[in-house]
């Protein structure tokens, strides 16, 4: 496996192409919700750009050394959200597609907790892997021979805050 190396700029143009994808399919969707923690910074950008509201869905699947290893997919009890209602035509967004199986479990976790408001979801990611078994409705590059993909705020898992503060004393 290849490791593909991604910059902060390049990191911002990719969801603004990503924006753009989606604004071109003339899709129209009134809920974002973002996988949280790789989805995150996309879905709050997304947001922002759209003007639409933003729920969180707190999940897990990966851990071990340097977090490359996959396990089973944990969800958090709830989504987090702040309208009283989830909108009907959902964009459900992450940063990759690596095996599928994270989409196509929250689309099952979506449509088992909120099924009954949910008319169609659709889902858009950055990076969609080859070795995927879900395709994204809406990606920026597909990686034919599924790099390991190292994001700019990696960095941050090696940092403490004992850390920050001994650089920032002075």
């Amino acid at each position: 496996m290849s490791d593909l190396y991604v910059s902060w700029s390049e990191y911002h143009e990719k969801i603004e192409c990503l924006a753009a994808k989606i604004y071109q399919s003339q899709w129209e969707f009134n809920q974002i919700i973002c996988l949280a923690r790789g989805g995150m910074r996309i879905g709050d950008i997304l947001s922002r750009i759209y003007n639409l509201p933003l729920a969180i869905l707190a999940t897990s699947s990966y851990g071990g050394p340097g977090g490359q290893v996959r396990g089973s997919i944990k969800f958090s009890r709830d989504l987090t959200m702040t309208t009283d209602n989830l909108g009907s035509r959902v964009l459900l967004v992450d940063d990759l597609v690596d095996s599928g199986v994270s989409l196509e479990q929250s689309i099952i976790w979506l449509n088992t907790h909120y099924g009954s408001e949910i008319e169609e979801i659709r889902s858009a990611v950055l990076w969609y892997k080859a070795c995927s078994v879900a395709k994204p409705n809406y990606y920026v590059d597909y990686l034919a021979d599924n790099p390991w993909i190292h994001q700019p705020f990696e960095r941050y898992e090696e940092m403490s805050p004992a850390d920050l503060a001994a650089a920032f004393v002075g």
